[in-house]
């Protein structure tokens, strides 16, 4: 019998079937062949082609064990800088990303057993870093990219000359202060006992150096004359100046101050977790293993278990479902509705969604909560905000 015509129900049903991932335990490595059920495999295992691969294979295992572990290995990598960068992500998350594609190398055809053992390698070759966690073991990929490092040591060399020049200047504020308090003799205070004569005479302090001084001046006036009148000035002014100086000083120190505080609300507006969970915030589902009755479909959070998982109540069915927030993505309301900040110094705020950049995939809020209320925050990305219920 022929064989089928191209467009024949035959031949249609088998380019459908031959479609997707197959069976692992059916898929030949050294021939790149995927059959589709036993016989199919059976056959192809006697046929002419396999027993000519398997004795090229024969005689030197070692070069094609070390080629298809190369190939995997830098396969897998790609796929980790290219799609999660230096995130931590789960090692399972990767694998199934990266065995999702028809033509992959399959892991038993390489030096490791186990995607555990695989992990273990890439941490202890210094390709991630890996650890251990009760949900499994998550790697990141450290990026060793020379345009990267060489950024990374233009913008160390950018804070060190920074450093350096603010050295610079205070060396120099320094030697100007130090050089006009040279010849200056600082005036020493002189103590005296406080004694009266009586026990019944009250002793009085005068505090008001102002009048005090004016009234010596006055008396002065009188006898020495006009003359003595003009230094008296003189001194008033170098007193006046002296003080203006000492206030304008203190305003320098309270805006430095002023300074040191603003860069310190900075950086913990800045500071960021890796977990965003919250209770009451609505969420939707992005995972596609629940099936189609789960995915895209949106949810209310209930309870929030170590940080990064949490059980949701469906809104459409009401079922409750225990995920992680990796199968999980915020909620962005329309405009004028309730939102709460989940990651960032404003984390934990109540917040009024006043408008969204579509370009920078940001969104600006009024603070609604807490000693922040009524506060206006632009540039604040999708992730860290969702919708309240």
């Amino acid at each position: 019998m022929g064989k089928a015509d191209f467009l024949s129900p035959k031949a249609i049903a088998n380019r459908i079937k031959s479609k997707g991932l197959q069976k692992l335990r059916w898929y030949c490595q050294m021939c790149q062949k995927q059959c589709r059920d036993e016989n199919g495999f059976k056959c192809h295992c006697m046929s002419e082609s396999h027993q000519r691969q398997l004795l090229l294979a024969s005689e030197n295992p070692q070069r094609f064990l070390n080629y298809f572990s190369t190939e995997f290995r830098n396969d897998f990598l790609e796929l980790l800088r290219r799609r999660f960068g230096t995130k931590r992500v789960h090692n399972n998350i990767v694998y199934n990303e990266y065995i999702s594609h028809r033509e992959h190398i399959h892991m038993n055809a390489t030096q490791w057993e186990t995607l555990t053992d695989f992990t273990k390698w890439l941490g202890r070759e210094g390709f991630c870093k890996v650890d251990e966690t009760p949900k499994g073991w998550y790697i990141q990929y450290i990026d060793r990219d020379p345009e990267t490092i060489r950024r990374q040591q233009e913008l160390e060399r950018k804070k060190k000359q920074d450093l350096d020049d603010e050295e610079k200047t205070a060396k120099f504020i320094e030697k100007q202060v130090r050089r006009g308090l040279e010849g200056k003799e600082l005036e020493t205070p002189v103590y005296t006992e406080l004694s009266r004569e009586s026990e019944e005479e009250k002793v009085a302090f005068n505090l008001n150096k102002g009048a005090s001084t004016s009234i010596a001046a006055s008396s002065k006036t009188s006898v020495l004359g006009p003359n003595a009148l003009k230094t008296v000035g003189e001194v008033v002014k170098r007193k006046e100046s002296s003080h203006t100086s000492g206030q304008s000083k203190e305003k320098k120190k309270k805006s430095a101050l002023d300074e040191i505080m603003e860069l310190e609300e900075e950086k913990k507006r800045t500071a960021r977790t890796d977990y965003w969970l919250q209770p009451e915030i609505i969420v939707k589902i992005v995972t596609k293993k629940l099936g189609e009755k789960y995915h895209k479909k949106k949810a209310v959070v209930k309870e929030v278990i170590d940080k990064y998982t949490a059980v949701v109540k469906m809104l459409d069915s009401g079922d409750k479902l225990k995920l992680d927030q990796t199968h999980l993505e915020t909620v962005i309301p329309a405009p004028g509705k309730k939102v709460l900040v989940l990651n960032g110094g404003y984390r934990g705020n109540e917040g009024i969604l006043e408008s969204i950049n579509e370009k920078s995939f940001s969104a600006t809020i009024t603070i609604d909560s807490g000693p922040l209320k009524g506060r206006r925050v632009e540039g604040v990305l999708y992730e860290d905000i969702s919708k309240l219920a």
